[in-house]
């Protein structure tokens, strides 16, 4: 990334910087009308886009927020570097090529002239499209490499490939796990655990295709995929999921669906350290996989935390329970918003309320331990500070993962 920065001109650079203040207060509103122009102009990439974030505006804030760290980082580009990658792994697997790149730079620039008016001078204008371009030759760059791993390696593939739903398992009120298996019977990659996978989603009377990114909820090396999805209802304010809504009503056993390989920068990484695992809600689902994949190598102990609203919400729970009656190096522990008579009579089940530094320091046996979360924005935060500010663990043995654009925490 070092050699593109060099490539800026020392008064682009100085240029783009003095948008900083600027970009902090009105990014927002500039992607907003980006996107809503780009649509307008180019709806054949509707589909690449997740509508609900769009609806949410959780996908314009987290562009405003990517632009703006691009500003401030201009002349260090390689501290933005970790940020570069975690996208061109979302754009490998939503296969965003180096075609699109043009059109976003054109409807991006033009939004932000339209917003800015005569703020946006033509000395700003046209340091902002250098910077773009090498930006954007970044992005290209790294993906490129990427989908080059991803068709290379052994049962990889091109493009998307059809899958075969062999076993549809409904896990809780909420969340339902697919187990696929390719159409052509061919061999299927490795992936490292906590990755995901892109589903297309052919929905009857929509006009375009969806697709949206799912955790694989298996550890690998399996003759299958296993996706598990939550059934997102929506609000009187919010549309509700779309294609969790169409997974779980209207694909069954035999149908068929295509798959993207497997990506995403969030993966159990190598090591001898203990392992904690939290999960919140469906943030389950990519810890699943690594807690299969430590279990299956049993070489590290490994205590599970799942929090939940409550039983009926909770999936996976007796699978995981056996597991850990069955293995001496696995601790597992639940914890529920509000439970019942029953649930008190689960020994698994011990917490009722929100997780506290007391409780975690009573279940978790080595304070050397890696710890690896995954559930809604509210959740990770509350855990990234209770780990950071009460437990005191270094930022490089706390890993997290969550669902939709990228936000961020507090180191």
């Amino acid at each position: 990334m070092a050699s593109n920065q060099t490539l800026l001109k020392e008064s682009t650079m100085e240029t783009v910087k003095a948008t900083v203040p600027v970009l902090r207060e009105r990014g927002p509103e500039i992607t907003e009308h980006f996107y809503k122009r780009m649509f307008e102009q180019h709806p054949e990439l509707l589909h690449i886009f997740n509508q609900t974030n769009q609806a949410s505006g959780r996908q314009p804030k987290a562009l405003a927020g990517t632009v703006l760290a691009a500003a401030e980082n201009i002349d260090q580009l390689e501290t933005i570097l970790p940020v570069v990658r975690e996208i061109a792994h979302k754009h490998r697997s939503l296969q965003v090529k180096p075609e699109h790149y043009p059109i976003v730079g054109e409807n991006l620039l033009a939004a932000m002239k339209e917003v800015l008016g005569k703020a946006a001078t033509d000395d700003i204008m046209a340091a902002w499209e250098e910077a773009y371009n090498v930006i954007a030759d970044v992005f290209i760059s790294v993906e490129k490499g990427m989908y080059q791993e991803a068709a290379g390696q052994r049962g990889g593939w091109e493009g998307f490939r059809t899958f075969t739903v062999a076993q549809k398992v409904k896990e809780s009120d909420v969340i339902t796990s697919f187990y696929l298996k390719p159409l052509d019977e061919g061999a299927l990659p490795s992936f490292y655990p906590g990755q995901y996978v892109t589903v297309k989603a052919d929905i009857p009377g929509e006009e375009y295709l969806h697709l949206r990114q799912y955790s694989m909820s298996d550890a690998p090396g399996q003759d299958h995929f296993r996706v598990s999805v939550k059934r997102e209802d929506g609000t009187d304010t919010l549309p509700g999921g779309m294609v969790s809504t169409y997974l779980h009503h209207q694909v069954e056993e035999g149908d068929v669906l295509e798959l993207t390989a497997p990506a995403g920068d969030f993966w159990l990484q190598e090591g001898t350290r203990p392992v904690v695992l939290i999960s919140g809600g469906i943030g389950l689902t990519p810890l699943m996989s690594i807690f299969h994949t430590l279990v299956s190598r049993g070489s590290r102990p490994v205590t599970f935390i799942q929090t939940a609203r409550s039983r009926c919400l909770h999936a996976m729970h007796t699978r995981t329970s056996k597991t850990a009656d069955a293995c001496d190096h696995v601790s597992y522990h639940v914890c529920y918003d509000t439970w019942t008579e029953e649930d008190e009579r689960d020994p698994y089940i011990q917490k009722e309320g929100r997780l506290d530094a007391e409780w975690l320091r009573s279940i978790v046996p080595n304070e050397e331990a890696d710890y690896y979360f995954c559930g809604p924005v509210p959740f990770l935060r509350a855990v990234n500070q209770l780990l950071r500010d009460e437990l005191n663990i270094p930022k490089e043995r706390r890993h997290f993962e969550f669902f939709g654009p990228a936000a961020e925490l507090k180191n």
